[in-house]
């Protein structure tokens, strides 16, 4: 029932938001960190664009995109996670969501979003990311901009899985053109919004 709940909740609040894209990254994102101040920009101009963000709700570079989306005044949204090293929404943050379960949570950035812009983060970066790709890879979501800001941060793991995943035949070379890299606010967002107008499929319908 708890689990049910948590996808009324989030079919409910987010069902009217209009087009909106994720943005992830580090918790750990210091507020004088480069990474943070790429995330306010990319949080501003995406609304710039015309569409809402959501992130993850948290500290560091979710904080950062949800603040350039406010004070751009654009629709800022979070979808927290119950974590005990973390203190709840940021207070960026205008429509607050908050789970309970971590693929409850990454169902809705995906529905809820036309594509992804992704900066430097750790392990709850990377699940995200990559569950985005496999998604994308077996045309569960099609027309899906994945976009990955930092190319210097990205690129070893992506090498890594050009030379050894690709390499092996574990991954289709055609697989790395799943992800495009930026280096600039500006161009993560003209990528993402370049491929923000595709329709997704394979997705729950809205409730």
């Amino acid at each position: 029932m708890r689990i049910q709940s948590e996808f009324v909740q989030g079919f409910d609040s987010l069902a009217e938001i209009g087009p909106a894209i994720s943005v992830f990254g580090s918790a750990r994102t210091k507020p004088d960190s480069p990474h943070y101040q790429t995330g306010v920009d990319v949080g501003r101009l995406l609304v710039e664009a015309g569409v809402a963000v959501i992130t993850g709700g948290g500290p560091g570079s979710m904080e950062a995109a949800n603040r350039g989306a406010s004070e751009a005044g654009g629709l800022s949204i979070g979808l927290g996670i119950e974590l005990p090293f973390e203190q709840g929404m940021n207070q960026w943050v205008a429509l607050g969501v908050g789970f309970r379960y971590f693929f409850a949570r990454k169902t809705m950035f995906v529905k809820y979003a036309q594509g992804f812009v992704v900066l430097p983060g750790g392990l709850g970066t990377l699940d995200e990311l990559f569950e985005a790709m496999v998604l994308v890879q077996t045309s569960k979501v099609t027309q899906f901009p994945i976009v990955l800001v930092d190319t210097a941060f990205w690129s070893p793991l992506l090498d890594w899985i050009r030379d050894t995943m690709v390499a092996e035949g574990l991954v289709s070379p055609g697989d790395m053109d799943i992800v495009q890299l930026a280096d600039t606010p500006e161009e993560a967002v003209s990528l993402v919004m370049a491929g923000e107008a595709g329709t997704k499929v394979g997705a729950v319908p809205r409730a």
